[in-house]
């Protein structure tokens, strides 16, 4: 019992399951105390944001081999384009499918907040486009330089924001979502919602498949290769994934599925795997993107414009290369940007995390399958590097 409490994701439920419950029955005076303790648990988390970017993408950055500079690039290219292709298939079907789902908003029969009882703001050392340049400034010259001592402090730096992140930021989840979720449910916002929720949930699981079948295809065009030699040993990393909502967790068995097939070259899925289990969000962004155009319709009315959402897409990209290795942490890392390009507020925000917890386990099993496409494409990129560089010898 007490391994199961210890679970994110089962405290991430029993705060929802609690903050509807208490809802409806809150006094006023405690209404103004989980207002507070909303907005000062969403202050801590966005200050938060912006340490998480600098810490991760400077380290992911600084520990590239610049002897390996082609492939790397390479991988870090298809890993991006794969995740913002993701983010782009999302988009268009969320485009075409959510206002199909008849959601209801209600605004205008909702009840009232009353006012804040104490406001405590804490605003970031620095925004979120702020952190993201210069963490990508100072990877890319920490590579340049090859300074060693700037790259461990950084590492040191990034198992500091880690910690953080363990010890500060997920504990405090359940209870900022629990106070967003009581105050959803006092206004009389969510209850009606929430066969939407899991109708979503389920759309996008259906797309996980469909984005990997894109993806392996696309993985055997290109390298001239039956796919089907690579996906066919990865059930039991897909269901590892699933158990473990983790791609650390996860990483052992996917080597072993990798290494299985006949197509791809061990000396380079040794790299490709652990390397993309790291960098390649592609379900985790499909994931989000649809989720946070959902939110948006429930609590705000609309479906973000065309330009927001490919910015968004862009941007979330770049954010999953850099993301903390914890369950949820492609959303953690965006949460800049779910506020500041999209304009969500502390209801917004906690409802994404929530229902992107609910499905987590799902996209880390697309993310480490995906892996196998990309390793196909980098399995072939290499072979050809290694005849033009004979060509020249």
């Amino acid at each position: 019992m007490i391994k199961y409490m210890n679970n994110t994701m089962i405290k991430l439920l029993l705060g929802v399951v609690v903050g509807l419950l208490i809802g409806p029955y809150l006094s006023p005076s405690f209404l103004q105390v989980f207002l507070s303790v909303r907005h000062i648990l969403g202050q801590i988390i966005l200050f938060l944001v912006p340490l998480i970017i600098l810490g991760f993408v400077v380290s992911s950055i600084a520990q590239l081999d610049k002897k390996q500079t082609k492939i790397i690039g390479f991988s870090i290219l298809i890993a991006y384009l794969s995740s913002i292709g993701a983010g782009f298939f999302s988009s268009a079907l969320g485009y075409s499918i959510i206002p199909h789902l008849h959601i209801e908003n209600n605004v205008a029969d909702l009840n009232e907040l009353p006012a804040l009882l104490f406001k405590l703001d804490i605003p970031p050392v620095f925004s979120v486009m702020t952190a993201l340049t210069l963490a990508l400034m100072i990877g890319i010259g920490i590579l340049w330089t090859e300074s060693k001592p700037l790259a461990q402090a950084f590492e040191s730096f990034k198992n500091i924001v880690l910690l953080l992140v363990n010890k500060v930021l997920i504990p405090i989840l359940p209870f900022y979502i629990m106070a967003n979720f009581a105050l959803l449910s006092y206004e009389g916002s969510i209850q009606s919602q929430l066969p939407v929720f899991i109708t979503v949930i389920a759309i996008v699981i259906v797309a996980h498949f469909v984005w990997l079948g894109v993806l392996y295809l696309l993985a055997g065009l290109y390298a001239k290769q039956n796919p089907w030699e690579v996906i066919k040993h990865y059930p039991p990393a897909y269901l590892t994934a699933i158990g473990t909502m983790s791609s650390a967790a996860t990483l052992g068995v996917a080597l072993q599925s990798a290494h299985k097939s006949k197509i791809l070259k061990p000396e380079i899925t040794n790299f490709t795997i652990p390397f993309f289990s790291n960098i390649h969000l592609c379900g985790s962004v499909l994931t989000e993107v649809f989720f946070v155009m959902t939110v948006s319709l429930v609590l705000y009315g609309s479906i973000p414009d065309l330009g927001t959402m490919i910015l968004f897409v862009l941007l979330l990209g770049i954010f999953a290369i850099g993301a903390p290795g914890v369950p949820g942490g492609t959303v953690m890392a965006s949460l800049g940007i779910i506020s500041s390009v999209l304009g969500f507020d502390d209801a917004g925000i906690a409802l994404t995390l929530t229902i992107f917890a609910l499905q987590d386990s799902f996209g880390t099993a697309c993310n480490i399958t995906g892996d196998g496409a990309l390793s196909l494409m980098v399995t072939r990129y290499g072979k050809g590097k290694e005849k033009r560089e004979m060509g020249d010898a």
